[in-house]
């Protein structure tokens, strides 16, 4: 176990994973969707992080336009790691949800004020009483054009924390790394058990497009 899993580690420290992909049911629980895709050519994709996967997850999957979603791990060093090595801070990995959309029916900038208001970006690793790397507010965008975005709405919601007192935002934003799906019993979690935690909060902060 890292023994400070508020730290990330070095790459040369991380566990090595195995090149083994997790076995996942390429279908969606809640609208029957392939999760791994082929998606048809109009979608778009971009991976958030917003600490415990699960209601991020649920989050996503409930907006109009979404065309589905999966959870995992992204942003580390393990290759195709195990759900208890990501929470063991040895990993690197963020915990995560792939978003795939349609930007037709839901722009890229309404998908970033649900992730700017509904959890607090400024607590660095952990999300209330989640500590730990894994639990890192993350933005890993599908392409420039994404990214451009993404960049200028932290500086936006930043101005719109400042306003209110808060605090620094600790986000990554950077383009997409390799995702590595998350093991069956994690996807949908939320739908498979309705009464299972979530701990999402917002700042209480409007981000104002």
């Amino acid at each position: 176990m890292n023994k400070n899993k508020l730290e990330l580690l070095a790459p040369d420290q991380a566990l090595p994973g195995r090149d083994e992909v997790m076995p996942v049911h390429n279908q969606h629980y809640v609208n029957n969707r392939q999760i791994k895709g082929p998606f048809p050519g109009s979608m778009q994709q971009v991976v958030f992080g917003l600490g415990c996967f699960w209601g991020a997850e649920r989050l996503f999957w409930q907006l109009p336009g979404v065309y589905v979603t999966a959870v995992g791990y992204a942003g580390g060093v393990t290759k195709n790691p195990s759900y208890n090595e990501a929470c063991s801070g040895l990993t690197g990995h963020a915990e995560v949800v792939q978003v795939v959309f349609d930007p037709a029916e839901i722009s890229f900038n309404e998908l970033l004020k649900i992730f700017w208001e509904s959890h607090d970006p400024t607590q660095g690793m952990g999300q209330g009483n989640d500590r730990g790397t894994q639990y890192r507010s993350v933005i890993f965008t599908d392409d420039e054009d994404q990214l451009k975005v993404a960049l200028l709405s932290r500086a936006v919601y930043q101005e719109q924390l400042d306003g209110h007192g808060g605090d620094s935002i600790t986000t990554q934003i950077g383009e997409a790394p390799v995702f590595y799906y998350a093991e069956q019993d994690h996807q949908q979690y939320l739908a498979k058990n309705p009464g299972g935690y979530c701990g999402l909060r917002g700042t209480g902060v409007r981000y104002v497009i």
